[in-house]
C-alpha cells in the first residue's frame, strides 16, 4: 500500500490555480475555443506559401517554455505536433496591465496547461517556423506535473518508459510519447482499410449481441454474469460467429462485423480477457476462396500502412505478398516430427505425445491432442505467411467435412511469426451433422473440458430452415496491429489493457500521519519516547499505533525491558 500525499510541485500547482481565479480567471472555462489550424497544418501551409505569414488560432499543451525577460519562448503540442510560441510582453498586454504576462505566464503556467493562442506565423532567425502570440487565454490548468522527457545530443532521459505506468496511465503515455498516438493512428487505419475492401465487395457491416443466453462460437471459457429482471445467467460473448451465421439464413450473401469478445483465461504478451476481432461470412463461397480473400485483405494492409508488403516484426521481415505458402496440418506435423498422425484414434495420439514429451490431460480429446503436437512442434516453424489447411474434424465442430476426407474439415489458420493470425472454414450447413458436433461437444465437456462448446439449439434451428455454402473468416484485428507496427506486446496496441488492481493509498488519520512523521524521522524510536512527543492522549494513541501496525506502515517489538517501534514503509 502507498500514501497518497501531495508533491511540492502539486501544492504549487494547486497554489497557482487559486491565484489564477483570484485574479478573474477562470482555469476551467467553458466557452467554444475556435481553432483555425493544427500545428502541422500551419507549417505545411506557411512552407507551401513561400513562407508568408498569415493569422492562426490553436491550442494544446504548453510542453516547454524559455523564460527571457519581455520576450519569452514556448512550445505547444496538439494532436498532429508540436509548434514554437513567441510571447512578448507588450503583444498580449498591449495596455499598462501587464498581469498576463508578468503573473500568468511567468508564474502561473506550467508546463501541461493546456492554453489557447492568437497570432500570425513566422520564422524565426534560427529558421523555426514559430506563432507569434498576440492573445493568449488558459482552457485547462493542469495541477498534477508530467513525466519530463528531456532531449540532448538526439538522446532521451527520464523517458515514460515504464510499462506499468504506460498501460496504467495511458492519457500521460499518449502526452509524453507521440509515438504512441502514431502506433493508434494505425490500428484505425487498419480497420478502415479492411472495411473498405469489404464495403466495395457490397457486404454489410452489422452489430450482434454482446450479451448472450448461449456463449457459442469458440471453444473458450466465457465470462458469466446474471440478468436480474431476466432473472437468468448471461455471458460475455467469446466469438459472435453463430449471430453472423443466422444472418446468412436470413438471406443476407456477405456480412461482418468488428467486435469485442470476452475469454475468461490466460494474460500474456498476445493476450488480454477483452479483445477486438472481425468475422466474416459471405455466401456461396468455400475456403479456398476465403485464403484467396484474406490474401488480398492483409496485403491490402500492409501496402496501405507501410507502401509496402515488407513488414519489420521483431528481428524478421515478413512478406505479406501474396500469395502465401498453403501445407495441410498433418503434412505439417509429418514433416517437423516424422510421424503421420492419419487416422490415429485417441490412445495412439496420447503415445505420440508421450514420444513427442507433450504434456497431456486426461480431459483432452483427439481434437486438443492434435492442437497440442502442432502448437509444440510445428506452430513456432512459420515465420512468413502460411495457411495452415484441412485440421482433423474433432477440432472444428463448427466447420464442414472436408470433400475428399471425411475425418478432416474444410478449415484453415494462417500462421505467422509462429502465431495464429486468423481462422476460417467452409462452414458447415448441415444442421443433423452439427448437432452430432454439439453433442461431442457436450461429451468432451463432461469429461472437464471448460473450453468445449455449448449446445446452441436455436442455432440448429436455423440450418433447419437451410443456410446457403459459406465460407466465414475470423481475424484478431488486436495481433494484426502487433504485426503492422512491430509491437511486441498487445498491451502496446490497446488503449486500455487489463491490468491488476492499482494499489489504493492509504487514507490515514491526523494522529497516524503525526506518529509517522515521527517514525520516519528517526526508528527504531523508544515506544514511550515516541508517545510523549506524539502528545496524543491515551486513547488517540493506541488507535494511531495499532492502525499503523494493521497498516504494516509501524512494528512495535520488545527489546529487552524496553518496547521499541520500527518505520516499515
Amino acid at each position: 500500500m502507498s500514501i497518497r500525499e501531495l508533491s511540492e510541485q502539486e501544492i504549487i500547482r494547486r497554489s497557482s490555480l487559486n491565484k489564477l481565479r483570484e485574479l478573474g480567471i477562470d482555469p476551467y472555462p467553458a466557452a467554444e475555443y475556435k481553432i483555425t489550424h493544427s500545428t502541422e497544418q500551419i507549417k505545411k501551409e506557411f512552407e507551401g506559401n513561400n513562407e508568408t505569414s498569415f493569422d492562426v488560432v490553436i491550442a494544446g499543451r504548453m510542453m516547454s517554455q524559455r523564460i527571457m525577460g519581455k520576450a519569452s519562448f514556448a512550445e505547444l503540442q496538439d494532436e498532429s505536433g508540436r509548434i514554437q510560441l513567441y510571447v512578448n510582453r507588450d503583444e498580449i498586454c498591449p495596455g499598462e496591465d501587464k498581469t498576463l504576462y508578468n503573473e500568468v505566464f511567468r508564474k502561473l503556467l506550467d508546463l501541461g496547461d493546456i492554453i489557447g493562442v492568437k497570432g500570425f506565423v513566422f520564422k524565426t532567425q534560427m529558421g523555426e517556423i514559430s506563432v507569434h502570440v498576440k492573445e493568449l487565454v488558459v482552457l485547462s490548468k493542469s495541477i498534477r506535473p508530467l513525466p519530463v522527457v528531456k532531449e540532448k545530443d538526439g538522446h532521451t532521459f527520464d523517458a515514460f518508459t515504464d510499462p506499468e505506468m504506460r498501460y496504467r496511465q495511458r492519457y500521460v503515455d499518449l502526452i509524453v510519447n507521440p509515438q504512441v498516438r502514431e502506433h493508434f493512428k494505425k490500428r484505425t487505419l487498419v480497420m478502415n482499410t479492411m472495411r473498405q475492401l469489404f464495403n466495395e465487395r457490397g457486404y454489410l457491416e452489422v452489430e450482434t449481441p454482446i450479451l448472450q443466453p448461449i456463449p457459442g462460437g469458440a471453444a473458450a471459457r466465457p465470462f458469466i454474469t446474471h440478468h436480474n429482471a431476466l432473472d437468468i445467467p448471461l455471458y460475455l460473448r467469446v466469438a459472435n460467429e453463430l449471430y453472423l451465421k443466422r444472418l446468412i439464413v436470413g438471406g443476407y450473401e456477405g456480412v461482418y462485423e468488428f467486435s469485442k469478445d470476452f475469454r475468461n483465461e490466460g494474460m500474456d504478451r498476445t493476450h488480454n480477457p477483452e479483445f477486438t476481432v472481425m468475422e466474416i461470412y459471405v455466401a456461396y463461397k468455400d475456403y479456398h476462396w476465403m485464403m484467396n480473400f484474406t490474401e488480398e485483405m492483409i496485403e491490402r494492409v500492409a501496402l496501405a500502412l507501410h507502401g509496402t508488403t515488407q513488414v519489420q516484426v521483431g528481428d524478421k521481415l515478413i512478406d505479406f505478398k501474396r500469395p502465401f505458402k498453403r501445407i495441410s496440418m498433418l503434412d505439417s506435423i509429418k514433416e517437423h516430427t516424422g510421424i503421420d498422425i492419419n487416422g490415429m484414434d485417441e490412445v495412439q495420439l496420447r503415445e505420440v505425445c508421450k514420444k513427442l514429451d507433450i504434456e497431456v490431460e486426461a480431459s483432452m480429446g483427439k481434437g486438443k491432442l492434435i492442437d497440442e503436437i502442432f502448437g509444440e512442434k510445428c506452430e513456432g516453424s512459420y515465420i512468413q505467411p502460411t495457411f495452415i489447411t484441412d485440421y482433423p474434424k474433432e477440432m472444428s465442430p463448427l466447420c464442414k467435412k472436408h470433400r475428399d476426407n471425411p475425418e478432416l474439415t474444410e478449415r484453415f489458420e494462417l500462421m505467422v511469426n509462429g502465431k495464429e493470425l486468423c481462422n476460417a472454414y467452409s462452414e458447415l450447413n448441415d444442421p443433423i451433422d452439427q448437432l452430432e458436433r454439439f453433442q461431442e461437444q457436450l461429451r468432451l465437456s463432461e469429461k472437464g473440458d471448460d473450453e468445449a462448446m455449448f449446445i446452441d439449439m436455436d442455432f440448429v434451428r436455423a440450418l433447419e430452415y437451410g443456410m446457403p455454402p459459406t465460407s466465414g473468416m475470423g481475424i484478431g484485428i488486436d495481433r494484426l496491429v502487433m504485426f503492422m507496427t512491430n509491437q511486441p506486446s498487445i498491451q502496446d496496441v490497446l488503449f486500455f489493457p487489463q491490468m491488476k488492481p492499482e494499489k489504493k493509498p492509504l487514507e490515514l488519520s491526523e494522529e497516524e500521519k503525526t506518529v509517522l512523521k515521527l517514525l520516519k524521522e528517526s526508528s527504531p524510536v523508544n515506544l514511550s519516547e515516541l508517545k510523549e512527543k506524539a502528545g496524543l492522549s491515551n486513547k488517540k494513541w493506541d488507535l494511531a499505533i495499532k492502525a499503523l501496525g494493521k497498516h504494516q506502515l509501524a512494528k512495535v517489538q520488545k527489546e529487552g525491558e524496553d518496547l521499541t517501534v520500527s518505520y516499515l514503509g
